[in-house]
Parts: C-alpha cells; sequence; structure tokens
C-alpha cells in the first residue's frame, strides 16, 4: 500500500468524523434552517467550488457571494468558510493526490504543519468579536489579491521554474514553518491556494505538485478546524450545508466536465471583486 493509498483513507475517515459532527450538530439545531437565501447559497457554493477545483480559490470568492447578497452574517465567516467547505476541498484531494509523484515525506510533513496550524488557529478566531473578524477578513482579501496578481503577472517565485518534487533540510523545514502559518491563516479567511502555489515555486519545486499539497493541505486542516467551529457554534449551518452540497457538485463539474477555463480575464475580475469586498469589511468594522 502507497503512501497516496494511506493519506486516502486517513483521509476519508477523519472527514467522516467531521461530517458526523456536522450532521449531529445540524440535527440539533433544525431551526436554523429557514429557507430564507437558500438559491443564492447554493449558487454560491457550485460556483465557488467549481473555481477552487480549476486553483483559484473558494474563500475570497464566497466572502464576495455572501456579502453581495446578505445571505450570512460576517462574524460567522471564517467558521462558515472552514466547515461549509471542508467536504468540496476534500473531494478534490482525493482526485489530485496522484497527480504528480510526490516525496511522501515532503507532503506528509507539509499537510501536518498545515493542521496543527489551523487547530490552533481555530480555538482563537472563534473567540474573536464581530469587528476584529471583519478587520482580519479584509486584511486577508487585500494580501491574498496581491499574491493572485502577482501569480497572473508571474511576479517573485509565481515565475520560478522548479523541477524538484522533494524538499530536504533547510527548504524542508521553512516549507514546514511556512504551510503551519498558513494553515493557521486559512481560519480566518485567507485562502490556502495560492500563497501555498508561491512556497511552491519558491523552494523550487515543480509548481504541480502545489495541487496535492495545497489541495490536501486543506482538504486535512479544514475538518480539524471545522470541528473547533462546530463545537464553539461559530458558523452559520444553513449556509455551511449549502456550500457542502452544491460545492461537490461544482468540483465535479469542474474536474470531469470543463477540466480547465482561460482564467486569466476571470482572475482578474475577481481581483477586483476581493478589494471591494475588502473595502466593505473595513467599512462594516468602522460602524462596529
Amino acid at each position: 500500500m502507497n503512501s497516496v493509498t494511506i493519506l486516502r483513507i486517513v483521509l476519508s475517515a477523519w472527514t467522516l468524523v467531521f461530517a458526523v459532527y456536522l450532521i449531529k450538530d445540524c440535527i440539533k439545531h433544525k431551526e436554523d434552517f429557514d429557507g430564507k437565501h437558500m438559491v443564492a447559497l447554493a449558487i454560491i457554493g457550485a460556483v465557488t467550488n467549481f473555481l477552487d477545483t480549476l486553483g483559484i480559490g473558494s474563500f475570497a470568492t464566497t466572502q464576495a457571494g455572501f456579502k453581495f447578497t446578505n445571505s450570512s452574517p460576517d462574524e460567522t465567516m471564517p467558521g462558515t468558510l472552514n466547515v461549509g467547505d471542508t467536504i468540496p476541498v476534500v473531494t478534490e484531494a482525493l482526485l489530485f493526490f496522484g497527480l504528480i509523484d510526490i516525496d511522501p515525506i515532503t507532503l506528509i510533513a507539509l499537510l501536518a504543519a498545515a493542521v496543527i496550524g489551523a487547530v490552533v488557529g481555530a480555538g482563537i478566531v472563534s473567540k474573536w468579536p464581530v469587528k476584529q473578524v471583519r478587520i482580519a477578513l479584509g486584511a486577508a482579501l487585500i494580501f491574498l489579491a496581491i499574491v493572485m496578481a502577482a501569480r497572473l503577472l508571474g511576479v517573485g517565485p509565481f515565475g520560478a521554474q522548479g523541477t524538484a518534487t522533494a524538499l530536504t533540510g533547510v527548504k524542508l523545514v521553512i516549507g514546514v514553518v511556512i504551510n503551519c502559518l498558513l494553515g493557521a491563516l486559512m481560519t480566518i479567511g485567507v485562502g490556502l491556494y495560492a500563497p501555498c502555489m508561491a512556497l511552491v515555486g519558491a523552494l523550487g519545486m515543480n509548481i504541480s505538485a502545489a495541487f496535492p499539497i495545497m489541495m490536501g493541505s486543506c482538504a486535512f486542516l479544514m475538518p480539524s478546524a471545522g470541528i473547533r467551529f462546530i463545537r464553539e457554534g461559530k458558523y452559520d449551518r444553513k449556509a455551511s450545508i449549502m456550500l457542502t452540497i452544491f460545492g461537490v457538485i461544482g468540483v465535479f463539474i469542474a474536474y470531469f466536465i470543463v477540466k480547465s477555463l482561460p482564467l486569466t480575464i476571470l482572475t482578474w475580475v475577481i481581483i477586483a471583486v476581493m478589494l471591494f469586498t475588502s473595502f466593505t469589511f473595513f467599512k462594516d468594522a468602522s460602524k462596529a
């Protein structure tokens, strides 16, 4: 049994534990499912996870969707993102594991680091007041917009054309430390995909290695962080369920039907939307 098969088994088992927590909590609070904004949440879930599978990421676009449709409150947004997108992202990881032959020690070390960062981060973020959450989300969107723009322009590590499929020595230590930080940032709404791709390029790895690393990191850390948010009750149950169901549909459409799109113009539009949404978060925070 190879390392990829073992990772798939462990991930599936851990996601099952997460699903049990989520279902039990939603049944316990079934009064939250009042039928409002269901269509908007379904569209947001499908579209954002469709884009996620293509490598754009889903957190920023989901935040924008929530703000524009007023379909989910700001104070629970970090928890909603981490809980609602867990199963769609796990689906992506199971599909993308094996895309490229990565050294198992490198892959497992980076995945474990992201999980540790997320578990620690979720315990902190779930206790933040709404004003602090809005400021953090606004800053996160600006940071991610800059990273995505750098990726499109081929600036910095995004211009690197590495070929390595393994990290050793100092590079492995750097990769573990930074991916741990990225895991923690996931709990305040900073998508891991673009920064992880930058990390992979900066360390001289084959850029294709970013897909199993970034999707695997999110897939393993999100059930861990999600359970923490569920225990705290700091997430929007209705929005999370709609993201879960329709997000998986979006993943399958992207992976099996579309495969790839000319995404440059679309990504620039998303960057503009992210910056506008960031402004909205800061404006709302100033009123809180």
